[in-house]
């Protein structure tokens, strides 16, 4: 099979492209964001190719931020769409029953952990994952009568008030902020096992300390896996206290997997790597198959708000749900989660292997195809940011931990039964500097954005769509839809590879300290 896809030969001339970029430049608000980095003009698609306007063919490892299930234009997507738009059903409708409604909620509660489907309810939302949270946290504050949350630094749900206030970039909160478990970047300097034992311990800390200032809240909510965080995936164990610390003190617990869902992680739900089943579930992207749908899945007790509490003029989208219907029934029959699982174990050994050539590389990590490469400046000592799962790993600790560093799952592939090997970072070398304690300075490289958008540019020269995210956007994000093959996932390293030695040759100062882009 081709590396790109056949598409039409029939495009509009380049200089027609450079004509739509101008206006939308023009016409467009200065919040846009994909545009900037991304000047392509896209006039076909089909599976994981991109034509644009000057014939250029792009494979998409961004996929709609996660989106596109089954890349874009899968001819069961269009088939279901066709048949809706043939049948002469209405398409707007509220939230009115529907054929096409009853076949998109059978078949999503098909898909869901039993536990949690034997009694789910569903609220169909405003067609975007921030309104699904809005409606989660609205439904978590009118069932407890509380109004606090938890939510978790590097965070992101949603562009909404409310979502932005549970987002890690928040301002003027009401929200507890909790420590996320990571490795490379520990807030508590050790990482791994040992790391997220004590994000753990201060959670439950937080909650029993009469005086922390924190009143009973009205949630916990939480990413699986951090998206636009950095691609951060939760240790297994430290997902399973989260879920023992809110059961006990009657917190409910909502799992936002807008992006980890629908075989994204090698599991249909991510929530699924654990074993955990939370109270509430935030769905959206994938669901829809490429298609605006949101909803929330909650536990029928917490069913006590009036009718009318949320709603939205646009939940009830016949296109979407036919051909979310359509994605979840496909990824389920063709077992394109366990396909994900390890394509993206095999992929993630591709990166790693790339790290072990490239100083910049700071740490590879990811869970399925949802994976993410750290780029730093390894010229530079770290501000301080905490010492390197790898390093902690090998410090002897005086006491056992309630989250063991080897705890493991009965899970069908090995890279899921260790927490540790979700990521993969350099051990960082001690930086000298001036000290006032005996602690060794283990401290990681300092982020580098600009390497990271040399990085994205390269690529898209090379015809490949990558995203950034996590901490100051140094973090290259692939997220190929689940029908990659082989060939393309060898053609996607082979082309970052290449891309990555581009940038570093770039961002290579002189003897005379001066960038390449600086000199006559």
């Amino acid at each position: 099979m081709a590396v790109t896809e056949p598409a039409p030969a029939v495009v509009p001339a380049a200089h027609e492209a450079a004509g739509i970029l101008r206006r939308q430049s023009a016409r467009e608000s200065a919040a846009r964001t994909y545009a900037r980095a991304l000047p392509i003009v896209p006039v076909r698609a089909r599976g994981m190719t991109i034509e644009g306007a000057d014939g250029r063919r792009y494979l998409d490892c961004l996929s709609g931020a996660g989106t596109l299930a089954l890349g874009h234009n899968h001819p069961v997507v269009l088939e279901s769409i066709r048949t809706v738009l043939d049948s002469g059903a209405p398409l707007h409708v509220l939230d009115l029953a529907t054929p096409v409604k009853d076949a998109f909620t059978t078949e999503l509660f098909r898909t869901l952990p039993p536990a949690l489907a034997d009694r789910a309810r569903i609220q169909f939302c405003g067609p975007a994952g921030t309104d699904a949270v809005e409606a989660a946290l609205k439904l978590a504050r009118t069932a407890t009568g509380r109004e606090g949350l938890l939510a978790f630094t590097g965070a992101y749900h949603g562009m909404t008030a409310g979502a932005l206030e549970a987002s890690g970039g928040a301002r003027d909160v009401r929200v507890a902020r909790l420590p996320y478990p990571q490795d490379y970047r520990c807030p508590f300097g050790i990482g791994g096992a040992r790391g997220a034992e004590l994000a753990a311990r201060w959670t439950e800390n937080l909650l029993d300390d009469t005086k922390s200032g924190v009143p009973a809240p009205a949630a916990m909510i939480l990413e699986p896996v951090q998206g636009e965080g950095g691609v951060l995936p939760a240790p297994d164990a430290w997902l399973r206290r989260m879920r023992e610390i809110t059961a006990a003190r009657g917190i409910p617990l909502i799992a936002d997997e807008v992006q980890t869902g629908v075989g994204r992680t090698g599991a249909f739900w991510a929530v699924e790597h654990s074993g955990i089943v939370p109270d509430i579930l935030v769905l959206s992207k994938a669901i829809g198959g490429s298609l605006p749908l949101a909803v929330v899945v909650y536990r029928d007790d917490l069913d006590v708000w009036p009718p009318g509490a949320h709603a939205g003029t646009f939940r009830g989208n016949q296109l979407a749900m036919a051909a979310g219907a359509a994605t979840l029934a496909y990824v389920r029959e063709n077992r394109l989660a366990d396909r994900a699982a390890v394509l993206g174990s095999r992929m993630l050994a591709g990166l790693r292997s790339l790290a072990a050539d490239h100083p910049c590389i700071g740490e590879v990590r990811g869970l399925g195809l949802m994976l993410g490469v750290e780029l730093v400046d390894p010229g530079e000592p770290g501000p301080g940011a905490g010492e390197s799962g790898a390093a902690a790993r090998v410090r002897p600790g005086p006491q056992q931990h309630a989250l063991p560093q080897q705890q493991a799952l009965p899970l069908p592939h090995p890279q899921h039964s260790l927490p540790q090997q979700r990521g993969h970072q350099k051990q960082p070398q001690p930086q000298p500097h001036t000290q006032s304690h005996d602690l060794p300075d283990t401290r990681p490289h300092p982020a580098a954005p600009e390497l990271a958008v040399a990085v994205q540019r390269e690529c898209l020269r090379r015809g490949l769509i990558v995203e950034l995210g996590g901490r100051h956007s140094s973090v290259v994000r692939l997220l190929p839809p689940l029908t990659i093959t082989d060939e393309q996932a060898t053609a996607v390293l082979d082309r970052l590879a290449d891309a990555l030695a581009a940038a570093e040759r770039s961002h290579r100062p002189a003897a005379d300290g001066r960038l390449p882009s600086d000199r006559p």
